[in-house]
C-alpha cells in the first residue's frame, strides 16, 4: 500500500522570486540616488528671478530667491536617473509574479499587501533602519 502524497504547501504571495527582489532593490537605490541628486539642485530647472515674501490678509506666502537654473550636466543626470527609475519601477510593476499571484487567487487588499511587503522584503531595501542604528 502506498502512502498518499503530502498536500502541497499553499501558495505564498510573499515568497518573492529573486529577480523581483533585485528589481525592487534597484528601484529603491535609484529613488534614493535621484532624491540625493535633487537635494543638490537649484529649486528651478530654468533660470528664474524668484519672488519676494508676501503677506495678504494675514496669510504669509514665502518667497523664493533667484535661481540660476540647472547646468546641462545636472539636467542630464536628473533625466538619466529619472528614466532609469521609471524603467525599474515598470520592471517591478509588470513582473510575471503579480500575474501568478492573480492566477492563484490573490486579489484586492491581499494583492496590495503583497506589493507593499515587497518593499520591505529581505534584500529589496538598500539600507535597513537596523543598519543605521548599528552603524551609528
Amino acid at each position: 500500500m502506498s502512502t498518499p502524497a503530502p498536500d502541497s504547501a499553499p501558495f505564498d504571495p510573499h515568497a518573492f522570486p529573486a529577480d523581483l527582489v533585485a528589481a525592487q532593490r534597484q528601484a529603491a537605490e535609484l529613488y534614493a540616488a535621484l532624491h540625493a541628486h535633487q537635494e543638490t539642485l537649484p529649486w528651478s530647472r530654468e533660470p528664474h528671478p524668484g519672488w519676494p515674501d508676501e503677506t495678504e490678509r494675514g496669510r504669509e506666502r514665502p518667497g523664493r530667491p533667484a535661481s540660476p537654473g540647472w547646468t546641462d550636466e545636472q539636467a542630464a543626470e536628473f533625466d538619466r536617473l529619472l528614466a532609469e527609475l521609471r524603467a525599474a519601477a515598470a520592471a517591478v510593476q509588470g513582473h510575471p509574479w503579480w500575474e501568478r499571484c492573480e492566477q492563484e487567487g490573490i486579489k484586492g487588499a491581499d494583492m496590495v499587501a503583497a506589493r507593499q511587503a515587497l518593499k520591505h522584503a529581505e534584500g529589496a531595501v538598500p539600507l535597513a533602519r537596523e543598519d543605521v542604528a548599528t552603524a551609528a
